[in-house]
């Protein structure tokens, strides 16, 4: 399913990125300095430095970041949609806590935040913003800001697939999470595809493990079927069942399924989820209350050098993301003029889909620039961009706010959706733009 449009900004930040709260970060003992892995200045730093403490402190912010009021705020403002950044470690048993340290509990916080949303009626996309390993190198949003990228490697492509596995089930088993429509399976991994070896049998290997989980559920999923019956109503002994008895999925996909069980079961109590020992398999009510979810790719055009199309991994729905930020650099001259006439001729949806990656959604963007920004071309530069990124299945502003502190100083202007709309650079509505004629002086026969 998907919604017309996806309109919104990103909620709870189970993947903590110092920068976003510079004064709550040092009040819990982080640290900032100009290289993220030079200080405390991620997650697994905070909990290498803190291990006593770090999962309590971790369960305040949690519980405060993301409140009520915000979910309010978010329904108040049209949003339809969240992208929910999640890191591989919120499936504690993935951890291997010799070498890894992040903290504990933010599945509890996970379940909270999603049935606010659901009874607010949102849905969600679950992204695996920080998979183990870590997919790019030197970035607080990876949970380990390190130079050692190790997840392009068997091991830890694995470890995704579990985890995949699990959210899969929880999605579809757990009525908190009855908004879920997507799972994307790596947030931004490194542009130059010579450097993610195997990524595109992981993409494989990624919408199978999800269409496997929903096989075993009965939930209908375009072009397969199980070659096995199941007899069971407990979902964990079904799983079992299924890798033994059918040769449908590889045998990575199998390990994954079989790995997940135990993960399923002690969530399952964990969790209070039911359903994950008592579904009615045979005519199972999953068949007619849930739809396969979308399974959700950075597009094929975030990589150069050959990359794997995404594409090629298609069962079932599927859709493509792309993030574009003009703060960084490289994607136009810094001034306004130059940003304006960039934005109003972008061509990545139709880039996009001439190699099948169709439907795309931008799901990170921001007001951000290189330059001083005044309030006129904010106005200007929000309206193009929405404009832009509407040509496609939608958007997703990052972030739905950021910190209003004395050391933030005045980061939420350009970075929080909340404080967009209060300061009318975002309209109320989300489909609406100030002004929809903004792009005519710009658009010409320049292409990005």
């Amino acid at each position: 399913m998907f919604c017309q449009e996806i309109e919104t900004g990103l909620f709870d930040r189970l993947v903590l990125e110092p920068w976003m709260l510079p004064a709550e970060w040092a009040a819990m003992g982080g640290e900032s300095c100009s290289s993220c892995g030079d200080c405390i200045g991620s997650e697994f730093a905070f909990a290498q430095a803190y291990p006593k403490t770090v999962d309590s402190l971790f369960d305040k912010h949690w519980s405060t970041w993301f409140t009520q009021d915000d979910v309010n705020q978010l329904r108040a403002a049209g949003i339809n949609t969240v992208r929910v950044p999640l890191g591989y470690w919120i499936v504690e048993r993935l951890v291997d806590r010799k070498t890894e340290f992040y903290p504990r509990g933010g599945i509890q916080h996970l379940q909270r935040g999603l049935q606010m949303l659901k009874d607010a009626g949102i849905q969600a996309i679950l992204d695996h913003h920080a998979p183990p390993g870590v997919q790019t190198p030197g970035q607080s949003f990876t949970g380990h800001c390190t130079t050692d990228v190790e997840f392009y490697t068997e091991y830890n492509y694995h470890r995704a697939l579990v985890w995949t596995a699990v959210m899969t089930a929880l999605s579809h088993l757990d009525p908190s999470f009855g908004s879920v429509f997507a799972i994307e399976a790596v947030n931004e991994p490194i542009m130059d595809a010579t450097q993610t070896p195997g990524y595109g049998d992981f993409q494989k290997n990624f919408v199978q493990v999800i269409r496997a989980v929903e096989l075993i559920l009965g939930i209908a999923v375009p072009g397969m079927s199980l070659d096995v019956q199941l007899h069971t109503s407990n979902f964990t002994s079904a799983i079992t069942a299924a890798v033994g008895g059918n040769n449908i999925f590889n045998s990575e996909v199998k390990s994954a399924l079989t790995e997940a069980v135990p993960i399923l079961v002690e969530l399952g109590f964990e969790l209070a989820i039911s359903s994950i020992f008592n579904f009615n398999s045979a005519s199972s009510p999953l068949r007619n209350t849930r739809q396969p979810l979308v399974a959700n790719f950075m597009d094929i055009n975030w990589q150069f050098n050959n990359p794997a199309n995404p594409a090629d991994a298609q069962i079932g729905p599927q859709g493509y993301d792309n993030h574009l930020y003009y703060s960084f650099g490289g994607v136009a001259d810094a001034n306004p003029d130059a940003y304006l006439e960039s934005i109003c001729n972008l061509n990545r949806v139709a880039n996009d889909a001439a190699l099948g990656n169709s439907p795309l959604w931008f799901g990170e963007w921001g007001l951000p620039t290189q330059f001083t920004a005044t309030d006129d071309f904010l106005f200007k530069w929000a309206d193009a961009q929405k404009l832009a990124y509407s040509k496609g299945k939608g958007w997703v502003f990052w972030n739905f706010k950021v910190e209003i502190s004395q050391q933030a100083g005045d980061l939420a202007r350009q970075w929080s959706y909340l404080e967009g709309v209060k300061r009318g650079f975002l309209t109320k509505d989300p489909s609406k733009v100030n002004d929809p004629n903004v792009c005519a002086p710009y658009v010409n026969a320049t292409s990005s």
